[in-house]
Order: structure tokens, then sequence, then C-alpha cells
């Protein structure tokens, strides 16, 4: 009885040493978006943000990502239009300080592509929503020896769905921003010590 709990302990921290848990590098990271402005498109990013993804080679059903991001670390390389969207207008980061996102399934896997499928929760609002997932890979970090996994996301969301509503109306009947907003994600992670 005794060898089996133990074989049985054994199999389980085998199991869990090889489920292969990364911790997003932001230096070697991204979490970018766009947004149509009049007759173009503004880019920004956030630079504050974290998370942890489960991740095993050929084993998608293993495969989970949680992640947060500071709003009020966006940046769109102007203060001033930084400063509106850390308004109430936009982002109420004074309310509403996180955003986040946690996986619930993984899905249409083919090859290194797959659908991520969870909850994101931005501007106090949460909402299921499937990120595209391209799986960058694995290999090992030449400095530090860490194994390293990479993946790249995209998304198209519309800001009204979280309640982010704040437009000006033009001369010409249009307005002047778009609602929806392209995401992409590239992310770096070093595997869990």
């Amino acid at each position: 009885m005794r060898a089996s709990i133990l074989l049985t302990a054994v199999f389980f921290a085998a199991v869990s040493a090889s489920a292969g848990t990364y911790e997003i590098d932001p230096v070697h990271s991204q979490v970018a978006f766009k947004i149509r402005h009049l007759v173009s498109k503004v880019s920004g990013r956030f630079t504050i943000f974290s998370g942890t993804i489960g991740y095993v080679p050929g084993k998608p059903e293993a495969w989970t990502v949680e992640a947060k991001i500071d709003p009020a670390s966006i940046n769109t390389d102007n203060e001033k239009r930084d400063a509106h969207l850390k308004s109430p207008d936009f982002f109420d980061v004074a309310k509403c300080p996180e955003m986040s996102f946690k996986s619930s399934k993984v899905g249409d896997v083919k090859g290194s592509s797959a659908k991520i499928y969870g909850v994101l929760t931005m501007h106090c609002t949460s909402k299921p929503v499937v990120l595209g997932l391209d799986v960058g890979g694995t290999g090992r970090d030449p400095f530090s020896g860490t194994e390293r996994a990479g993946f790249s996301a995209k998304i198209k969301l519309d800001r009204k769905d979280f309640g982010i509503v704040w437009n000006k109306v033009l001369d010409d009947g249009g307005v002047l921003i778009g609602d929806e907003v392209e995401v992409s994600i590239e992310v770096e992670a070093p595997a869990s010590k």
C-alpha cells in the first residue's frame, strides 16, 4: 500500500515537473494595439505586464495562460493622449487599475497554431474572448542556460463591448475613433525555477 502511494506521489511530481511553467519576460515581450483615428491608425503599447504560461510541446490540453496588464502603463508616444486614455473617458485607471486574461481551454490546434479561449477583464468588465495563437517554440538561453518559450497572439476587440464608448462626431457625420482595436502580443518566457 505504501509503495503504491509512493509511486503515485512520484508520478504526480514528475508530471508537475514536466508541466512546463513559464513566466512572461517583459523585457523581451510586447503588448501592442492599433485603432483607427480619422483616416489612419494610431498604435500604442502597455509597458507593465506579467503572467504565467503553462506549455508542454505537443500537449495543448496542458496549455494555460494567466496574465495581468497595468492600463496606467499605456504609451502612445504622446503624453497628452496617454493622459486622456487613462481618464474616465477610456480606461479609467483610477477605478479600474488592472486588466487581466485567464484561459479556459485551447482549441483548433493545427501545427504550431491554435485558439486560446478565456476571459478578458478590461475597464472593470469581463467578457469571453478567443485569441489566435502561434507557438514560436522553445530554446535554451545561451547566457542563463534557462529554457525559454515564445508565443505570438492576436485578437480584434470591440472597445464598446468593454464599456469604452467615448467618441467625437465629426462635421461630415463620421467619428474620430474606430471601435475595433487590433491587439498583438509577442511573448518570450523563461521556464520557472
